[in-house]
C-alpha cells in the first residue's frame, strides 16, 4: 500500500510538469519569465546537455543561449525564445524520455536508444498515429502506460537516447515493435518479421 501511495504520489506530479509544455504551447517564454515553468525546462534542457547551471526558474541570458543552441540543433528557428515549436519539440523529447525510462531503464544505452526509435518509426509509419503523442498515448501500445511506470522521472540517459534517436540513430534498424519474450502476454506479436536483439529485446516489424 505504502508503495501505491509513493507512486500515486510521483503520477500527480509528474502530469503537472509533463504537461506543461502543451499548456505553455500557445503561449511563449523569453529573456525575463519566471516561475516553475521555466525551471522545468531549465531541468529538461540540463538532462539535454544544454542548459549547464543550477535551474533557478528565471529566464536570463543563460537560458536564451541555451534554448538557442537547443533550437539550432533540432533546426527550429534559433531565437533564443521557447515558442510553440521548441516547447513542442522539448514536449515530444520528454514524452519519450518517459518512455524509454519506464520501458527499458534497465538496458543497455544501444537498447534505450532503439526503444526511442521504434517511437520515432511508428511515428513514420502509415499504420501508427502521425504524432509522438499519439504514439504513445495509443491504447496498449506501451506496457509502461498501462502499469504507471510511463510516470517516473526519467534520469538524463533516457533524454539522451530521445535525443540521438531524434538524430539518426536507429539500433533498431526501422522496427515498429519490440517486446520482451519472457513477459509476452498476447502472441500475435510473435507474427511479427524479426529483426535483431538488444539485450532483453527482440525489434521486429
Amino acid at each position: 500500500m505504502k508503495f501505491v501511495h509513493v507512486l500515486g504520489s510521483l503520477v500527480l506530479a509528474s502530469c503537472f510538469y509533463l504537461f506543461f509544455f502543451e499548456e505553455k504551447a500557445s503561449a511563449m517564454m523569453d529573456k525575463g519569465s519566471t516561475g516553475s515553468e521555466v525551471e522545468h525546462m531549465q531541468r529538461v534542457l540540463e538532462k539535454l546537455e544544454y542548459f549547464h547551471t543550477t535551474p533557478t526558474g528565471y529566464y536570463g541570458s543563460v537560458t536564451k543561449e541555451a534554448v538557442r543552441d537547443f533550437q539550432a540543433d533540432f533546426g527550429l528557428s534559433a531565437d533564443g525564445v521557447a515558442g510553440t515549436n521548441t516547447l513542442n519539440m522539448l514536449s515530444n523529447l520528454e514524452m519519450i524520455a518517459h518512455v524509454v525510462h519506464g520501458e527499458s531503464r534497465g538496458e543497455i544505452y544501444e537498447g534505450k536508444v532503439a526503444v526511442a526509435s521504434v517511437i520515432l518509426n511508428r511515428v513514420q509509419s502509415s499504420a501508427f498515429p502521425g504524432s509522438t503523442y499519439g504514439v504513445i498515448y495509443q491504447q496498449n501500445a506501451f506496457t509502461a502506460l498501462n502499469d504507471g511506470q510511463y510516470w517516473l522521472t526519467p534520469d538524463a540517459s533516457s533524454y539522451r537516447a530521445a535525443k540521438d534517436a531524434y538524430f539518426g540513430w536507429d539500433p533498431s534498424e526501422g522496427a515498429t515493435y519490440y517486446y520482451n519474450p519472457s513477459g509476452v502476454s498476447d502472441e500475435w506479436i510473435f507474427s511479427r518479421d524479426v529483426i535483431k536483439t538488444i539485450g532483453q529485446h527482440v525489434y521486429a516489424r
